[in-house]
């Protein structure tokens, strides 16, 4: 800063808060670590839930890593990123999201000792690295097995292994197969590609009352819609259904329309054209016989005459989504325009379509489909609050699911893979030149975590067990994990503890990658605020010189 005893020379704003590296390293790394440790008593079936409230004075209960850290405000910009890959996980593939924070977080925490003793950052990056590629060849090659998909209890038991560390674990047999049908249900299989589009044709409808045990899959959707004339048909067999995606009623002008009246029998005929409007496209409606009309606008009540006299169910204002999950459901094809209603754009796949009254609200079922590619899961349950968190368990069962129907390959559950994994990256770790094998060898040690909080969790004896589990390892027991009901060792094939390989790889990627961006950083400037010494913020203000030119 200082040249030649001359004045000191500013070069970045006075307002501008600059840290730069080793105090940034060892910061990030806290940040890491901490993260971590509010999501770490969440790993396994023995877990804790987190009661969370938001602003608005709603709460949150649960122990889902990224629903945690969703709702969870964090000021440090490397706790930020931790919380991102939480959410990636969850887009990604659905589940390991707590596995992958406590992962990324001992992998930070691994580094520490390295950069205290000024060993540079890019020589542990490199490692680290090289260790990740080791860690995915193993894991495709020598530890995953692959799955016969047409084995239902198989299936059922990797699912189970994913919703048993939840709440719904209670009910875990009932979730399982309404999982795993749902996405059998909604599963399409064009040229050999397989597409499991789960977010669209896959909707969890929540309604309060009655017990968990009563949740279902739907062979059909449900809307919760009632029909908009009392006196329509309310339980149909074989129904012919019309979807629609426009009005049924007279077009109005946008804004303020202006219509000149020169003598009142114009008036007559104006209102008579709307009428005859109306009555127009009624009759293309009901030329093509259907049974049942969804439009996604609304219904005027001339329309409901018309369509009541030919005997025909009308249903109004349905969500563009819930259309497109009745369309694939029973067949039909959304229709923009009535001029253009053809016989085969109506749907005939659907077996059933009743009005039924659930609680306080009326629902419309349309269900015993012949062949549906779009389904319902209806959860019952005693509160919002269960309600909401079994719907976030059975999304991740979903993930799961879907992730085994595309890539049928697992690897054994309860830490027994990490400790695998760790014991043969120890033994490369001997083999790499340099000073690089020692962060090497700590990526092995690090993966340690995941079965040690297992333990942790279970309130056993840590360091006997995970003594006991790496001897059983070194002698070639690579399944043995820890039963996380219990916390001691057992072997997760005679458990039935199956996880999908591409949740694991997805975990170790994440996990590993944001290590490797968090120790890239070695300065950290902010620019934005700074206090004053009265103690209030004040974002920066520009100088003297720039506000002249």
């Amino acid at each position: 800063m200082f040249g030649g005893g001359a004045a000191p020379i500013l070069v970045l704003s006075q307002n501008t808060k600059r840290d730069s590296g080793r105090k940034v390293q060892l910061e990030n790394i806290a940040a890491g670590k901490a993260i971590a440790d509010v999501i770490r008593t969440c790993l396994g079936p023995q877990a804790m839930l987190k009661m969370l409230m938001d602003p608005s004075g709603g709460i949150v209960m649960t122990n889902d890593g990224n629903a945690i850290l969703r709702e969870i405000t964090v000021q440090h910009p490397a706790g930020k990123s931790m919380i991102e890959i939480a959410r990636t996980q969850d887009e990604e593939v659905g589940d390991g999201t707590t596995s992958v924070i406590v992962l990324a977080g001992e992998m930070l925490g691994v580094a520490e000792q390295f950069l205290t003793q000024q060993m540079h950052p890019t020589v542990i990056i490199r490692a680290y690295r090289q260790a990740l590629e080791d860690a995915v060849t193993l894991l495709q090659d020598n530890i995953s097995i692959a799955l016969d998909l047409n084995d239902r209890v198989k299936l059922l038991e990797v699912i189970k292994s994913c919703v048993g560390t939840k709440f719904i674990g209670r009910w875990s047999d009932l979730a399982c197969s309404i999982a795993l049908d749902a996405v059998k249900t909604v599963m399409l299989e064009e040229n050999g590609h397989r597409e499991i589009d789960i977010k669209r044709y896959a909707k969890v409808e929540k309604v309060p009352g009655g017990s968990i045990e009563e949740s279902s899959v739907l062979r059909g959707v449900m809307v919760s819609k009632d029909v908009t004339h009392p006196k329509m048909r309310r339980y149909i067999k074989n129904p012919r259904i019309v979807l629609l995606d426009c009005t049924l009623e007279y077009k109005k002008g946008e804004s303020q329309t202006n219509v000149e009246i020169l003598k009142e029998s114009d008036f007559t005929r104006i209102l008579q054209l709307e009428e005859e409007h109306i009555q127009k496209i009624c009759e293309e409606v009901i030329a093509v016989k259907p049974d049942v009309v969804f439009t996604e606008k609304g219904v005027s009540d001339l329309a409901q005459h018309f369509l009541l006299k030919a005997g025909i169910t009308a249903i109004r204002r349905v969500r563009k989504t819930d259309n497109n999950r009745i369309a694939r459901a029973c067949g039909a094809t959304i229709v923009n325009r009535t001029e253009e209603l053809k016989e085969e754009d109506v749907g005939t796949g659907a077996g059933l379509f009743e009005i039924r009254k659930l609680g306080d609200e009326y629902f419309c079922f349309i269900t015993e489909c012949k062949n549906p590619k779009a389904c319902t899961i209806l959860l019952r349950g005693a509160s919002k609050d269960m309600l909401n968190e079994a719907e976030r368990n059975l999304q991740d069962a979903l993930h799961v699911a879907r992730n085994i129907l595309i890539e049928p390959k697992l690897v054994p559950g309860g830490g027994a893979v990490e400790m695998a994994v760790a014991q043969m990256l120890a033994e490369k770790g001997k083999t790499v030149q340099g000073i690089g094998q020692w962060p090497y060898r700590a990526v092995a040690e690090a993966l340690e975590i995941i079965p040690r909080t297992l333990i942790q969790n279970c309130g056993a004896n840590t360091v006997r067990t995970l003594t006991a589990l790496r001897a059983k390892h070194a002698t070639g027991g690579k399944t043995w994990g820890i039963n996380g009901e219990t916390g001691e060792l057992a072997d997760m094939c005679a458990l039935g503890i199956w996880e999908p390989l591409s949740v694991k790889l997805q975990t170790y990627k994440t996990a590993v990658e944001t290590a490797i961006l968090l120790l890239r950083i070695d300065d950290i400037v902010s620019g934005s605020k700074k206090k004053d010494k009265e103690g209030e913020t004040r974002t920066a203000q520009p100088t003297e010189e720039s506000v002249k030119e």
